[in-house]
């Protein structure tokens, strides 16, 4: 297993990025936060519903600390967006393949005692409803043991930031649930590859729990 560390210019820019953001979105739009209360001491697992580019910013700005994040390598790369990528930093993970590397690098994250935000979709939907989550990341549920903290988020729509540009200051709720583990399943004659997909959706529906009927899709 690597060993996991944070260089020092991304701590530096985290602590700069995240009030610069958090103002930002409060002068652009109206954003509800709910059940800050819940986020545990011990490293977790922020595990959320991806519509569009705007969730993990979202949630980065309104956090109480400096998570790292499992994001596609394809952030680090796209004009625009790799400028918050290079500065905040995280763990790029490659999309369409078991990128062992990147899944190493998070669970060497939360074994140093980090927490670790990730969307179990692995990629944007476009449009309200979940789609049907990547069973490899129950790899990092599985080694880790961490307590998985679902988060719900509406409104974070891909017309988001042209409605804020036009003045019209979208709404958007950020919902926290409750931590939770995995519990045992009956794993009895069934293929890993099942097993993993059962985990994974156990994770989903709890997100799916905070969410409206619409932003469900798949875990409806």
């Amino acid at each position: 297993m690597i060993d996991y560390h944070v260089p020092l210019q991304n701590r530096i820019a985290r602590r700069t990025l995240q009030p610069v953001l958090r103002s930002i979105f409060r002068l652009i739009s109206r954003i509800k936060v709910e059940g800050l209360e819940n986020i545990p001491q011990d490293p977790y697992i922020v595990v959320f519903n991806h519509v569009s580019l705007y969730e993990a910013p979202m949630i980065l700005a309104h956090w109480p600390s400096c998570p790292e994040i499992l994001g596609a390598s394809d952030v680090w790369k796209k004009p625009g967006q790799n400028i918050l990528a290079w500065l905040y930093g995280g763990i790029p993970i490659h999309r369409g393949v078991i990128d062992r590397t990147a899944l190493h690098a998070a669970v060497a994250a939360v074994r140093s005692g980090r927490s670790l935000i990730l969307s179990p979709e692995g990629t944007r939907s476009h449009q309200p409803g979940m789609q049907m989550a990547k069973s490899g990341l129950t790899y990092i549920f599985d080694k880790t043991g961490a307590w998985i903290l679902p988060v719900g988020i509406v409104g974070s729509t891909p017309d988001f930031l042209s409605n804020a540009l036009k003045g019209r200051k979208p709404e958007a709720s950020v919902i926290i649930g409750k931590p939770f583990k995995i519990p045992a399943l009956d794993e009895s004659g069934k293929a890993n590859a099942v097993i993993r997909q059962q985990k994974v959706d156990y994770v989903m529906k709890q997100i799916a729990d905070l969410l409206p009927e619409e932003y469900r899709g798949y875990y409806a």
